[in-house]
Protein backbone atom coordinates (compact mmCIF):
# COMPACT_ATOMS: atom_id res chain seq x y z
CA UNK A 1 0.00 0.00 0.00
CA UNK A 2 1.19 3.60 -0.78
CA UNK A 3 2.93 5.78 1.74
CA UNK A 4 0.13 7.51 3.91
CA UNK A 5 -2.54 5.49 3.55
CA UNK A 6 -4.26 4.00 6.22
CA UNK A 7 -6.48 0.85 6.37
CA UNK A 8 -8.31 0.19 9.83
CA UNK A 9 -8.89 -2.93 10.99
CA UNK A 10 -10.70 -2.29 13.90
CA UNK A 11 -13.44 -5.26 14.56
CA UNK A 12 -15.94 -2.83 15.41
CA UNK A 13 -15.30 -1.23 11.97
CA UNK A 14 -15.52 -4.51 10.03
CA UNK A 15 -18.41 -4.96 11.49
CA UNK A 16 -20.83 -2.44 10.76
CA UNK A 17 -19.07 -2.49 7.07
CA UNK A 18 -20.78 -5.29 6.40
CA UNK A 19 -23.94 -4.32 7.53
CA UNK A 20 -23.09 -1.15 5.52
CA UNK A 21 -22.61 -3.03 2.33
CA UNK A 22 -25.87 -4.97 2.70
CA UNK A 23 -28.23 -4.24 0.22
CA UNK A 24 -31.20 -5.10 2.28
CA UNK A 25 -29.89 -2.56 5.03
CA UNK A 26 -32.93 0.34 5.24
CA UNK A 27 -31.81 4.26 4.51
CA UNK A 28 -32.50 4.60 7.92
CA UNK A 29 -29.83 1.99 9.17
CA UNK A 30 -28.10 2.93 6.35
CA UNK A 31 -27.33 6.92 8.30
CA UNK A 32 -27.06 5.41 11.44
CA UNK A 33 -23.88 3.20 10.34
CA UNK A 34 -22.41 5.65 8.37
CA UNK A 35 -22.33 8.21 10.99
CA UNK A 36 -20.96 5.62 13.41
CA UNK A 37 -18.27 4.75 11.58
CA UNK A 38 -17.22 7.82 10.31
CA UNK A 39 -16.62 8.19 14.32
CA UNK A 40 -14.93 5.11 14.87
CA UNK A 41 -12.37 6.24 11.79
CA UNK A 42 -11.80 9.65 12.84
CA UNK A 43 -10.68 8.29 16.49
CA UNK A 44 -7.97 6.43 14.48
CA UNK A 45 -7.25 9.74 12.28
CA UNK A 46 -7.00 12.09 14.76
CA UNK A 47 -4.34 10.31 17.14
CA UNK A 48 -2.23 13.61 16.38
CA UNK A 49 -4.28 16.21 16.95
CA UNK A 50 -2.53 19.16 19.05
CA UNK A 51 -3.11 19.41 22.14
CA UNK A 52 -2.70 22.66 25.04
CA UNK A 53 -2.58 22.30 28.92
CA UNK A 54 -4.58 23.76 30.80
CA UNK A 55 -6.00 23.32 34.97
CA UNK A 56 -9.02 22.48 36.31
CA UNK A 57 -10.98 21.84 39.18
CA UNK A 58 -12.20 18.46 40.21
CA UNK A 59 -13.90 18.61 43.34
CA UNK A 60 -10.70 17.04 45.16
CA UNK A 61 -8.29 19.58 43.43
CA UNK A 62 -6.55 21.51 40.95
CA UNK A 63 -4.88 19.13 38.00
CA UNK A 64 -3.35 19.31 34.99
CA UNK A 65 -5.44 18.31 31.94
CA UNK A 66 -5.61 18.65 27.95
CA UNK A 67 -7.39 20.51 25.47
CA UNK A 68 -7.75 20.60 21.66
CA UNK A 69 -5.33 23.63 20.85
CA UNK A 70 -6.14 24.97 16.75
CA UNK A 71 -9.45 25.19 14.29
CA UNK A 72 -10.19 22.38 12.91
CA UNK A 73 -12.27 22.60 9.24
CA UNK A 74 -14.89 19.84 8.53
CA UNK A 75 -15.32 19.85 4.35
CA UNK A 76 -18.04 17.39 3.55
CA UNK A 77 -17.78 16.58 -0.27
CA UNK A 78 -22.09 17.04 -0.96
CA UNK A 79 -24.21 15.31 -0.58
CA UNK A 80 -23.00 12.02 0.60
CA UNK A 81 -20.17 13.51 3.08
CA UNK A 82 -23.41 15.29 4.99
CA UNK A 83 -23.67 12.37 6.99
CA UNK A 84 -19.73 11.90 8.31
CA UNK A 85 -19.51 15.18 8.64
CA UNK A 86 -22.75 15.38 10.81
CA UNK A 87 -21.28 12.13 13.20
CA UNK A 88 -17.93 14.71 13.76
CA UNK A 89 -19.02 17.76 14.38
CA UNK A 90 -20.63 15.62 17.33
CA UNK A 91 -17.11 15.13 18.53
CA UNK A 92 -15.34 18.55 17.99
CA UNK A 93 -18.86 20.59 18.09
CA UNK A 94 -16.14 23.94 17.84
CA UNK A 95 -14.92 22.36 14.35
CA UNK A 96 -16.03 24.77 11.33
CA UNK A 97 -18.59 23.04 8.55
CA UNK A 98 -17.71 24.05 5.37
CA UNK A 99 -19.56 22.87 2.30
CA UNK A 100 -18.04 21.66 -0.62
CA UNK A 101 -20.54 20.43 -3.54
CA UNK A 102 -18.98 18.47 -6.33
CA UNK A 103 -20.48 16.24 -8.98
CA UNK A 104 -19.19 13.16 -11.08
CA UNK A 105 -19.89 13.81 -14.95
CA UNK A 106 -21.03 10.63 -16.18
CA UNK A 107 -19.83 11.60 -19.63
CA UNK A 108 -16.63 12.77 -18.58
CA UNK A 109 -16.26 11.53 -15.20
CA UNK A 110 -14.57 14.88 -14.14
CA UNK A 111 -15.60 16.84 -11.36
CA UNK A 112 -18.00 19.45 -11.29
CA UNK A 113 -18.11 22.24 -8.59
CA UNK A 114 -21.33 23.80 -8.14
CA UNK A 115 -21.25 24.90 -4.19
CA UNK A 116 -18.26 26.34 -2.68
CA UNK A 117 -18.60 28.09 0.99
CA UNK A 118 -15.00 27.73 1.67
CA UNK A 119 -14.13 31.12 2.65
CA UNK A 120 -10.34 32.58 1.11
CA UNK A 121 -8.00 33.01 2.77
CA UNK A 122 -9.26 30.35 5.25
CA UNK A 123 -7.42 30.06 8.95
CA UNK A 124 -7.41 26.46 9.65
CA UNK A 125 -4.86 24.62 11.37
CA UNK A 126 -6.54 21.28 9.92
CA UNK A 127 -9.25 20.15 7.41
CA UNK A 128 -10.33 16.97 6.96
CA UNK A 129 -12.58 16.26 3.85
CA UNK A 130 -14.92 13.22 3.80
CA UNK A 131 -16.60 11.53 1.82
CA UNK A 132 -18.03 7.76 1.93
CA UNK A 133 -16.65 6.50 -1.23
CA UNK A 134 -13.12 7.37 -3.10
CA UNK A 135 -14.15 5.85 -6.44
CA UNK A 136 -12.35 7.46 -9.36
CA UNK A 137 -11.03 9.96 -6.77
CA UNK A 138 -11.53 13.21 -8.91
CA UNK A 139 -13.70 15.39 -6.78
CA UNK A 140 -11.64 14.29 -3.55
CA UNK A 141 -8.32 15.46 -5.73
CA UNK A 142 -10.23 18.64 -7.02
CA UNK A 143 -11.71 19.36 -3.16
CA UNK A 144 -7.80 19.48 -1.46
CA UNK A 145 -6.67 21.44 -4.46
CA UNK A 146 -9.37 24.11 -3.80
CA UNK A 147 -8.30 24.02 0.01
CA UNK A 148 -5.05 24.89 -0.92
CA UNK A 149 -5.78 27.74 -3.33
CA UNK A 150 -7.44 29.14 -0.49
CA UNK A 151 -4.39 28.38 1.75
CA UNK A 152 -5.02 25.55 3.98
CA UNK A 153 -1.75 23.70 4.51
CA UNK A 154 -2.53 20.89 6.63
CA UNK A 155 -4.92 18.45 4.96
CA UNK A 156 -6.55 14.55 5.85
CA UNK A 157 -9.27 12.46 3.97
CA UNK A 158 -11.17 10.24 5.54
CA UNK A 159 -13.62 7.55 3.46
CA UNK A 160 -15.34 4.56 4.46
CA UNK A 161 -14.75 2.78 1.28
CA UNK A 162 -12.02 3.33 -1.33
CA UNK A 163 -11.02 1.82 -4.83
CA UNK A 164 -7.34 1.39 -5.88
CA UNK A 165 -7.88 3.93 -8.35
CA UNK A 166 -9.23 6.78 -6.83
CA UNK A 167 -6.30 6.05 -3.91
CA UNK A 168 -3.67 6.25 -7.06
CA UNK A 169 -5.17 9.30 -8.17
CA UNK A 170 -5.70 11.38 -4.93
CA UNK A 171 -1.82 10.27 -3.76
CA UNK A 172 -0.57 11.15 -7.35
CA UNK A 173 -1.92 14.84 -7.09
CA UNK A 174 -1.92 15.34 -3.27
CA UNK A 175 0.96 12.84 -1.57
CA UNK A 176 1.25 15.27 1.49
CA UNK A 177 -2.43 14.58 2.45
CA UNK A 178 -2.65 10.92 4.68
CA UNK A 179 -6.04 9.24 3.26
CA UNK A 180 -8.06 6.81 5.84
CA UNK A 181 -10.55 4.27 4.92
CA UNK A 182 -12.27 1.44 6.48
CA UNK A 183 -11.86 -0.82 3.52
CA UNK A 184 -9.77 -0.67 0.08
CA UNK A 185 -11.87 -2.70 -2.51
CA UNK A 186 -11.35 -4.30 -5.25
CA UNK A 187 -11.47 -1.72 -8.75
CA UNK A 188 -13.87 0.40 -10.13
CA UNK A 189 -16.37 -1.01 -13.01
CA UNK A 190 -17.01 0.05 -16.41
CA UNK A 191 -19.67 2.89 -14.81
CA UNK A 192 -16.78 3.99 -12.11
CA UNK A 193 -19.06 2.28 -9.13
CA UNK A 194 -16.41 0.76 -6.85
CA UNK A 195 -16.35 -3.07 -6.69
CA UNK A 196 -17.55 -4.60 -4.23
CA UNK A 197 -18.25 -0.87 -2.90
CA UNK A 198 -22.10 -0.80 -1.48
CA UNK A 199 -23.82 0.91 -4.64
CA UNK A 200 -24.18 4.77 -4.34
CA UNK A 201 -23.20 5.99 -0.94
CA UNK A 202 -25.76 9.43 -0.87
CA UNK A 203 -28.88 7.28 -2.56
CA UNK A 204 -28.39 5.03 0.19
CA UNK A 205 -28.49 7.79 2.67
CA UNK A 206 -30.97 9.68 1.57
CA UNK A 207 -33.47 7.32 0.03
CA UNK A 208 -33.26 8.37 -3.23
CA UNK A 209 -31.95 4.90 -5.01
Amino acid sequence: MAQNVYISRHPLLLHKLARLRDQATDPNAFRALVREMARLLFYEATQDLKLASLTVRTPLAECTAHEISGTIGLIPILRAGLGMAEALLDMVPNACVWHLGLYRDHDTCQPVIYYNKLPSPANLDLAIVVDPMLATGGSATEAISILKRVGVSQIKFMALIAAPEGVARLQGAHPDVPIYLAALDSHLNARNYIVPGLGDAGDRQFGTA
